[in-house]
């Protein structure tokens, strides 16, 4: 009888399956289309320190400085390659009115910030301090017009300063204010947030306006920026419906905001630090919800431009927490963890996905405000653990991508919510090396991954991991690199690549054969 019961457990034993290891498979012989390097664009809005203090100090500030740039906030993005900034609003740009940025700093009208804390606008950083930014950085222009309180007429002179080349007294006036030759402008917004701050309007009435303002948006066509239509937001879709139908040959991209509020409700959104772990899990469940944004516009977009000539822009998109206490809650500091660090890579991973449709992305923001690259204290600096994926990340600029697959994903579960447990992205980069990014959303947990790259002999890895004991690890002024990327290693056996990935942690290496 004995013997009988060791072989029926026997038996048992072997019916079940052996566990199946998280497979992630890439297809290296058929690449998709390019991701965009603008899918890693940035935003600077006047709100806050964003600018002024944060990245802005003049050129008579003691804190080292070119042009009144920070030297040491300027070379930390420049690091970042970052491809293009957004500037200067947000909800700012609807109130903003060229001409007081431009002429002799000490003669530009003093105003109100009244979207962001009720603070006095210095108009210090206008058109030309904005210019020198993106040129100190090797960036690409993306300006947003003045929908909301300007007019056509503003907006059309504004591109002729910018972009003119003639002799005409706009074109003229910018020579005299210190730049002779026309500025690079390669995006132009057509207001921002129309459905919200930027005027509260219907996306019908919008598009009639924005109709109207293009038709008066005139320069050569060999400077004339790509104009953007100012798109929904969250879960509606009606404003790319509308959009898309209305303004074929008219637009180049259709806007699109969408932030990560860990509650999902804005009246008490959750703490930057010092959270548990049902909020570690709510942000990232609802920082996956872009995957569904993404997809509900972009077949809205398939059905009305089935030609793809309409990009996807997700220009305003990171987490948004309650404010630090003891800050003005106009300015939306907040502190950056490593979750914040998770939420950008799960993104990245979902707009390269979306390649062919999403063709510019710009977090919010650069600097001290929401996501932020970088925090500033008068003359001191730290870089986020955002700031280290969005290093991590820079291969995948103008890289191809590659169709990958995940076999056999684990499920991170807390409760009754469950989301997967690795997401992973690939492609080929410019230098020829096949990248691969993986995230491991389990705080607790690291995951055995099996890479195989169809077509290709995977025999090594090399990159970099992000990672730390605690889910709310952050660098402060006192301790500036509590977390920061650290290498990261495998090596195949027995002909198989196995890939560790850590709990709660970002994975970026190139692959060797």
């Amino acid at each position: 009888m004995k013997a009988l019961k060791l072989s029926l457990i026997s038996l048992a034993i072997a019916a079940v399956p052996a566990f199946a290891q998280v497979t992630v498979t890439v297809d290296a012989a058929h690449p998709g289309p390019v991701i965009n390097k603008n899918v890693y664009g940035q935003f600077a809005e006047h709100l806050g320190s964003g600018i002024y203090g944060g990245l802005w100090v003049g050129p008579n500030s003691k804190i080292p400085n070119t042009k009144g740039w920070r030297n040491d906030v300027v070379g930390a993005l420049k690091d970042l390659h970052v491809p293009l900034v957004r500037w200067p609003g947000g909800c700012f740009a609807d109130e903003y009115h060229w001409r007081d940025g431009i002429g002799p700093r000490d003669k530009r009208p003093v105003k109100v910030n009244t979207n962001w804390g009720g603070v006095e606008e210095s108009n210090a950083v206008g058109t030309h301090e904005f210019f020198d930014l993106v040129e100190m950085l090797g960036a690409d222009a993306y300006v947003n017009g003045n929908l909301g309180t300007g007019s056509s007429r503003e907006m059309s002179e504004w591109i002729e300063y910018m972009t003119s080349d003639s002799k005409s007294t706009l074109a003229e006036l910018r020579r005299k204010n210190g730049h002779p030759k026309p500025f690079k402008v390669a995006y132009f917004a057509v207001g921002n947030e129309a459905w919200g701050c930027g005027g509260n309007m219907r996306p019908e009435y919008y598009t009639d306006m924005y109709k109207q303002y293009d038709s008066f948006l005139k320069a050569p066509r060999e400077v004339r920026p790509k104009i953007i239509a100012s798109g929904g937001n969250d879960s509606d879709t009606r404003w790319t419906e509308v959009l898309s139908r209305e303004l074929k040959n008219r637009t180049d991209g259709i806007s699109f905001h969408y932030y990560t509020i860990p509650t999902g409700q804005w009246k008490v959104k959750g703490a930057a630090t010092g959270f548990d772990e049902a909020q570690w899990m709510s942000t990232l469940q609802n920082t996956l919800k872009m995957e569904n944004h993404i997809q509900d516009n972009v077949a809205v977009l398939d059905k009305n431009d089935p030609q793809k000539k309409i990009g996807f822009y997700v220009d305003e998109w990171g987490t948004w927490y309650d404010v630090e206490k003891g800050t003005n809650a106009g300015f939306l500091y907040q502190q950056n963890t490593l979750r914040d660090a998770v939420v950008a890579a799960l993104n990245f991973n979902i707009f390269h996905a979306h390649a062919d449709r999403v063709r510019m992305t710009n977090i919010a923001q650069m600097v001290n405000v929401l996501q932020s690259m970088i925090i500033t204290d008068k003359d001191k600096m730290l870089l986020t653990p955002t700031y280290y994926a969005y290093k991590m990340y820079v291969p995948f600029q103008d890289a191809a991508s590659l169709p990958v697959s995940v076999a056999n994903d684990t499920s991170y579960k807390l409760g009754a919510s469950s989301i997967p447990g690795i997401s992973a992205s690939a492609a080929r980069a410019k230098d020829g090396k096949l990248y691969v990014a993986l995230v491991n959303t389990n705080p607790h947990e690291a995951t055995d991954v099996v890479l195989s790259v169809a077509g290709e002999s995977a025999q090594s890895v090399q990159g970099q991991v992000l990672t730390a004991v605690a889910m709310d690890a952050h660098n402060t002024m006192e301790q500036k690199q509590a977390i920061k990327p650290a290498p990261f290693s495998a090596q195949a056996a027995n002909g198989k690549l196995t890939v560790k990935v850590p709990a709660k942690a970002v994975v970026v290496f190139s692959v060797a054969g």
